[in-house]
């Protein structure tokens, strides 16, 4: 069909608050009426002013008869993605500046649906208007590919089909996956696979050379991971055309944050292949989300479990919304993926210390936690997180340096309503426990009686008595 040159570039869904602006910037760039666009589409002049007003979503179909008919880019359907969509405006009109606005999410999808051009130059005006640090940090190569990730909502259509096919032609994950995946790389590329001592490859868990057709992986890997560079290995040798097609798509300037984006991706690849999207989903539901189920049934870590539960966003079976980030022991985020969840408490640069990933590193074992967090209006909403601590394998730093393992916590959290559908939340919800209010770390947080406060809110007037003093480091005044 015409428009499958820009399927690769399509985000996985796309709001009807986006579409009907662009559908109505098109009708009015060709001069048509409603009545005449409808009548060159076959469809109802109402069903045309439904779609317009955002109340009817756009069908694939209708797409490919705009492109044939005037020469429509689907990408324009992306409109707000380039700010974030209403989840980037939400995060910007957090910021303390507004907060005596009072804004409601309804207030943003109505000013996206009525005049979204307005939205993208307000968000213009408002990354310019960073500070130097925040300058510094909105060009970080990780900041940007994590901007990429998020605006598809971390679900990739084309990478997902694609997995899914050969891991219905593999028999996974009912065959045996070690097997399965040497095999196919053995077969189809010429692969060899081999496990290699630590004391012959001291310094890398994985190594490729290209030219004697072997993958090397360091014997320190579990099973998983080891499952996880091979699925990885065969991404990059039968999908690079079409991940590279998903990462030009973001004109990237820096290479740097398009290489960032690019691995992403035949991760993502990766984790599709090993947990195919119609058998995960299924065992999901079956098993309501129960993680250890799930773990065993794939064979995979609870790190590769949590990433792939980020990305259940396929249009008519999509799973719980849920978030993952992963953290080390001073709070700071290594991996951080809101996803479907709508979640704004990943979005500070330090983690909040009242949050219990901070308990999971102190005794070592999983931690679970009713937390409230802001929205973009302010409103607390209530999460329910899951952390669990992580090890990584403990390959010397450099060369003849002490082996030292890496110690993280990996958290998953989904809204508290939806968290009855889990084997491991009904118990919890039932057992009254209460929720802890939890910031995006200190200079992002406005609570007010926080006694574990380390810094004022950024851009918060102090306010001091020397006669009284409160349990808090810091009086911000009203």
């Amino acid at each position: 069909m015409a428009c499958k040159k820009h399927d690769t570039l399509l985000p996985m869904s796309i709001s009807s608050s986006t579409v009907g602006p662009a559908i109505r910037r098109l009708r009015r760039q060709q001069g048509l009426t409603q009545t005449a666009m409808a009548g060159r589409l076959q469809i109802s002049p109402s069903y045309l002013n439904l779609i317009e007003r955002g109340q009817r979503p756009i069908t694939p179909r209708l797409v490919e008869q705009m492109v044939e008919l005037f020469d429509f880019d689907p990408r324009a359907l992306r409109g707000e993605d380039v700010i974030g969509g209403m989840a980037g405006l939400e995060r910007r009109l957090a910021d303390d500046r507004f907060a005596d606005l009072a804004i409601a999410p309804q207030d943003i999808a109505e000013w996206l649906a009525a005049a979204p051009q307005t939205a993208v130059a307000f968000a213009r005006l408002y990354d310019a208007s960073a500070s130097g640090v925040e300058q510094a940090a909105a060009l970080d190569p990780l900041v940007l590919a994590r901007r990429e990730i998020e605006r598809w909502r971390n679900h990739f259509p084309a990478l997902e089909a694609a997995a899914e096919a050969l891991a219905g032609e593999l028999d996974l994950p009912a065959a045996d996956t070690t097997a399965a995946l040497a095999g196919h790389l053995a077969g189809r590329h010429g692969f060899a696979v081999e496990v290699v001592p630590v004391a012959a490859m001291p310094d890398a868990l994985r190594r490729v050379d290209m030219a004697a057709r072997v993958l090397q992986l360091s014997e320190m890997l579990d099973l998983p991971a080891r499952h996880f560079r091979m699925a990885r290995q065969i991404a990059l040798l039968e999908q690079r055309e079409a991940i590279a097609a998903i990462a030009n798509g973001a004109h990237f300037a820096d290479r740097a944050a398009w290489r960032l984006f690019r691995r992403h991706l035949a991760a993502y690849f990766a984790a599709a292949l090993l947990m195919p999207y119609g058998r995960f989903l299924a065992a999901c539901e079956e098993t309501g989300y129960d993680l250890a189920v799930l773990q065993r049934r794939f064979s995979v870590s609870f790190e590769q479990l949590a990433h792939r539960l980020t990305t259940l966003q396929r249009p008519g079976a999509r799973g719980l919304p849920f978030f993952m980030a992963r953290l080390d022991r001073a709070g700071q985020y290594s991996k951080r993926y809101a996803a479907g969840s709508g979640a704004l408490l990943l979005e500070g640069e330090a983690s909040c210390p009242k949050w219990a990933v901070h308990t999971a590193f102190a005794t070592g074992s999983p931690q679970a936690q009713l937390v409230r967090a802001r929205d973009g209006a302010g409103r607390l909403g209530q999460w329910l997180t899951l952390a669990r601590p992580v090890a990584k394998p403990d390959l010397p730093a450099e060369p003849g340096a002490a082996r030292q393992a890496a110690h993280f916590v990996v958290v998953l959290g989904v809204e508290a309503r939806l968290a009855g559908r889990l084997a491991a939340g009904g118990a919890l919800l039932s057992a009254g426990q209460g929720a802890i209010v939890v910031g995006p770390g200190c200079i992002h947080c406005a609570e007010a009686g926080c006694a574990q406060r380390a810094q004022p809110p950024r851009g918060a007037s102090l306010t001091f008595d020397e006669r009284v003093e409160g349990p808090m480091p810091f009086a911000l005044r009203p």
